[in-house]
């Protein structure tokens, strides 16, 4: 596709900058963002549809109020955290299920402290790298599986706990009593599955994803090709984060990808590419062997990339959730507060991380 549309670019004789913001910029950026979001996207939401039509989300809520009940929120958290699985705005939306407006606040300030699909693909490439050469093949697939639900059981652990914390801080209350009806166990109905977790999910969570992915990647291609002193402008920003980067265990390229990555978290990792081999444009992202060569090029340690998972794990949400967070509250304040609370959590952990691996 691209290569006829540069073919459609030479016969009009449309300037080299057009082209590079359109096709390099603007195209690229959504075709990156469409193929990586909608395969997971395509294949969780009618599992998890099947799930709620059989009549088994309903039994997790109710075993998970406890739990959720003891850090001051509803056992219908659960469910809402299960869906920022997929992805963090429909889990954002998902949380009109909750009655008390409370809890639902809290179900949706923390709902972006789990991975979403966007995040999965960079959490699975660091891991690889953080053992890559360390250990036989076999042996590495089975310690990448396990690394990564530790890193899931600790986005539910960082939720739980942030949701005890505004329970007893911001949204001081308490916790509603959850009274249900367990309703009976059903024959799925194929049909309304397919259109529910499709149209009702998949296509409005990527309409609102390439509504931002657009602008945000016209504006890459500009941060990546226009240059000052010969430097481009995504070079001197990196340059100035780095200081403040290397306290959190990562670089000024990379705080840069995170920050530049608000659009969509799927291009978090080609931007860090992008930026390391001093490209003008998003670039495909190599197998593991070649990130990791990549990597130790520019000085990467097992701190870097374990802190840099982290940083995945925990910073703010991406642009399509802060929107949905804003039409769900209707608060800016909230909104800021949603945005405010996973970065601070992931600073501290890569800070302290950081520090105790300099005092080693």
């Amino acid at each position: 596709m691209e290569e006829h549309l540069d073919r459609l670019f030479t016969y009009f004789h449309a300037p080299l900058w057009l082209h590079g913001l359109l096709i390099q910029g603007m195209f690229r950026s959504l075709g990156w963002v469409i193929s990586v979001m909608l395969p997971p996207m395509a294949i969780f939401f009618p599992l998890f549809t099947l799930l709620e039509d059989v009549g088994y989300l309903p039994r997790i809520a109710f075993n998970l109020d406890s739990s959720f009940k003891k850090a001051g929120a509803c056992g219908k958290q659960a469910l809402t955290l299960c869906m920022g699985f997929g992805c963090n705005a429909a889990g954002v939306t998902g949380c009109r299920i909750i009655d008390s407006p409370r809890e639902r606040l809290i179900a949706i300030i923390t709902n972006s402290l789990v991975p979403c699909n966007g995040r999965f693909p960079m959490l699975i490439a660091l891991i690889g790298i953080l053992l890559a050469g360390q250990v036989s093949q076999g042996l590495g697939s089975v310690l990448s599986a396990l690394l990564l639900v530790g890193f899931l059981v600790l986005g539910v652990a960082a939720t739980l706990l942030a949701s005890r914390l505004l329970s007893q801080t911001l949204l001081r209350g308490v916790p509603s009593s959850f009274t249900l009806e367990m309703p009976p166990y059903r024959k799925p109905q194929i049909g309304q599955i397919v259109i529910r977790s499709l149209l009702d999910r998949t296509l409005f969570v990527l309409g609102r994803a390439v509504v931002v992915a657009a602008p945000a990647g016209m504006f890459l291609w500009v941060m990546a090709n226009v240059t000052v002193g010969g430097n481009s402008l995504l070079a001197l920003c990196a340059g100035l984060l780095d200081p403040f980067a290397r306290l959190l265990g990562m670089d000024g390229i990379i705080l840069m990808a995170f920050i530049l990555g608000l659009p969509a978290n799927e291009i978090v990792l080609p931007i860090i590419v992008m930026g390391y081999v001093s490209g003008g444009a998003l670039v495909e992202v190599g197998g593991i062997s070649q990130l990791h060569a990549l990597f130790l090029a520019n000085g990467w340690t097992w701190v870097t990339t374990l802190c840099t998972a982290l940083f995945c794990l925990f910073h703010f949400p991406c642009s399509t959730t802060l929107l949905t967070i804003k039409k769900e509250t209707g608060s800016l304040r909230w909104t800021a507060v949603a945005f405010v609370l996973p970065v601070l959590m992931g600073m501290i952990l890569c800070a302290l991380i950081a520090a105790v691996a300099r005092f080693i």
